[in-house]
């Protein structure tokens, strides 16, 4: 189906910050990215939504085509739509939080060059608004670690 309006539409992405616990210390799943903008910065996984996809399922899809990992409980963290977040075009993107097990090991693919974890305190600057994602996270998920 062809749609034409007179408006300009922006486009959709989804982002993902994904979190794992290991022998007390929080990481953060990230992607090194292949191509521009931002060719051979490190950034969330995410990518566009496509036409007959859910945004959950959109969610899902780019961690798995990018790092290999896979999750099935994504949260919706909020939504990001400054005007010139991306240099490419328009892009309002949604970003979804998840923690998953500790035995996923990431594997680049598609339009990543790396995936790997790093621990929160040694986070290199990311892409985009990513640094913003990443802090709005980890508010979500402070909690103090028992036992």
């Amino acid at each position: 189906m062809t749609y034409q309006y007179e408006y300009p539409r922006p486009a959709v992405a989804v982002d993902l910050v994904v979190f794992k616990t290991t022998n007390r210390h929080r990481e953060v799943l990230l992607i090194l990215r292949k191509n521009e903008p931002f060719a051979d910065q490190w950034a969330l996984p995410g990518g566009f939504l496509d036409e007959d996809e859910t945004l959950e399922q959109a969610a899902a899809r780019e961690l798995m085509e990018e790092t290999g990992v896979s999750c099935k409980n994504l949260q919706q963290l909020g939504v990001w739509s400054t005007v010139n977040r991306d240099p490419r075009t328009r892009v309002i993107s949604v970003s979804f939080l998840a923690e998953i097990s500790a035995d996923q090991n990431p594997v680049a693919a598609d339009d990543a060059k790396d995936a790997r974890w790093f621990r929160i305190d040694t986070v290199p600057d990311l892409a985009f608004d990513h640094d913003q994602m990443l802090q709005v996270a980890m508010n979500a998920v402070r909690r103090p670690f028992t036992g």
